[in-house]
This record gives structure tokens, C-alpha cells and sequence, in this order.
């Protein structure tokens, strides 16, 4: 039978397929658009299935924040390619308000569909891997970053005893900073407290091995363990680091100048850091 280019055109537009898969789809279905169109999404998800193994190391971090809510989501593909391709970035976006409009905290069996119907297209395996929503509190205020690659997205979340310090543009600015801050440094906790004990005792064992082959005798040992192990810790955790902004003083320490010119004590509530790739 023939076929109208026609036909073939308008399948393509909506199936994404090449005019010549189009063709012969609609050919092997007798000129049924519906059956061509569904012959065409089980070939593309078969394919999809085939590299289900294969890496997703591209991709994009996204954000959508009002200040009070915040849904943060990475969403990967196999190549550079797919991964700035306006209907890829377009997906993105499409999932990410989705979720901020449904208040979704996770990954769900509906936003991964999204996916699959744009993996069954382009025939490369793709994921929705994170998504996590913040909802704030009335006494704390949201920041977002995402960094100019899309690879990097960060949310901070502040708390404070004075609701109104976080209509301050010196605070609302610091807030941005403190993302910022987060982004460059990636700091692996946001405090001290959140370090597994564990891993301080493997730390600690690993000073002392340095610190006795100092020779030194065993009580400055002790303090070489220790002074070591401040050291480190303000190297991964992010309110002990060096303000990326005033190198001078700690996140804790500029983030408690900064709520007292405002008004009010100033906490960190929250901090995530979505690094493509990462976990």
C-alpha cells in the first residue's frame, strides 16, 4: 500500500523516529497511525532496555525553590549530547514542576514514565536517580545554586528566632553565599555532630599512627591526634570551614555576625548537595 509522506511526517512529529522507521512502521501496520506510533515506542523501549546497563553519567541538577519549598532533582542520560538537547533539558523542567506542584519528595513511578517515554525516542538509557523536596518552616528561609554547567546544585535551608531577619538582603544574600560556599567546597557533612563515629575512630587510629612515628613523647602525641583531627574535620564539614567570602572567620562564626547585625540568631537547618554522579 502506499504510504503518504504526509502520514509519515506527522508520526515523526510525534514519535521522534526517523522518517524511514516511520515508513516502515506505518508500512508493517497497514497505514494504522496508532499501531505504527505503538509498534515505534516498543522498539524504542526495547532498545532503551538493551543499554539498561550501560552508564548514565551526564545529566542535569535542577531546582525549583519560592523560598518556603524547595524540590531539588538529577535526572541522567548516557552522553553530553542527549544531556544539552532542549528536549532533554525540557524534561527536566518538566519533572521538577511536576513534583513542586504535587508536593512529591521522591522518585515516583509517574516522573520516571517521563522518562521513559524521551528514552524510548532517542534510544539512550536515562534515569530520574534523585529527587528530594524541602518544605520550610515560618521561621526559615530557602536558598538555592545551581552552577553554571547544571552538574551542581545546592539548597540551604536557615532557621532563625526572628522570622524577620530573612526579609534582610544582607541575610537573604548570605543565605546565597552560603550555597555558593557549598558548591566550591563540597563539604561532605554540615557539621561535626553529623560525623559518623566511626569514621572519627578510623580517623583518629590513622593520626596516631602519624603522630608516634614523630617520636615525640606520648602526652604531645595525644595532642598531635587531636590537633589533627580539629584540622580535619573543619576541612570536610561546611559550618567549620572558612567562609568562602571572608576566609577570616568559619561559616558558624560569619553566619552568627550576620544574624546579629540582623536581628536575630541564625542556624542552619538543612544543606543539600546534588553533584551529578555523586551519591
Amino acid at each position: 500500500m502506499e504510504i503518504k509522506a504526509a502520514d509519515v511526517k506527522a508520526l515523526r512529529d510525534k514519535t521522534g523516529a526517523g522518517m524511514m522507521e516511520c515508513k516502515n512502521a506505518l508500512t508493517e501496520c497497514g497505514g494504522d497511525p496508532a499501531a505504527a506510533e505503538k509498534l515505534l515506542k516498543e522498539k524504542g523501549l526495547a532498545a532503551v532496555e538493551k543499554r539498561a546497563g550501560r552508564a548514565t553519567s551526564e545529566g542535569l541538577v535542577l531546582i525549583k525553590t519560592d523560598g518556603k519549598k524547595a524540590v531539588i532533582a538529577e535526572v541522567t542520560c548516557e552522553t553530553d549530547f542527549v544531556a544539552k538537547n532542549a528536549d532533554f533539558i525540557a524534561l527536566g523542567e518538566k519533572i521538577i514542576d511536576t513534583a513542586f506542584a504535587k508536593n512529591v519528595d521522591s522518585v515516583t513511578p509517574e516522573l520516571s514514565g517521563m522518562v521513559l517515554d524521551l528514552a524510548t525516542k532517542v534510544r539512550e538509557n536515562m534515569a530520574l536517580t534523585r529527587l528530594q523536596a524541602i518544605t520550610a518552616g515560618a521561621n526559615e528561609y530557602i536558598a538555592k545554586y545551581i552552577h553554571s554547567d547544571k552538574k551542581t546544585g545546592v539548597v540551604i535551608m536557615l532557621k532563625s528566632d526572628n522570622a524577620a531577619v530573612f526579609q534582610n538582603s544582607d541575610v537573604q544574600e548570605f543565605a546565597y553565599d552560603c550555597c555558593l560556599h557549598v558548591a566550591a567546597f563540597t563539604p561532605l557533612y554540615a557539621s561535626t555532630a553529623e560525623v559518623d563515629a566511626k569514621y572519627i575512630e578510623e580517623q583518629t587510629e590513622i593520626f596516631k599512627v602519624q603522630a608516634k612515628e614523630s617520636g615525640k613523647p606520648e602526652n604531645v602525641q595525644a595532642g598531635i591526634v587531636q590537633g589533627k583531627l580539629k584540622k580535619h574535620l573543619a576541612e570536610i564539614c561546611f559550618l567549620e570551614q572558612a567562609f568562602v567570602k571572608d576566609d577570616k572567620l568559619t561559616v558558624s562564626k560569619k553566619m552568627e555576625e550576620v544574624g546579629k547585625a540582623a536581628g536575630g540568631k541564625i542556624t542552619l537547618s538543612k544543606l543539600v548537595l546534588f553533584q551529578l554522579g555523586a551519591k
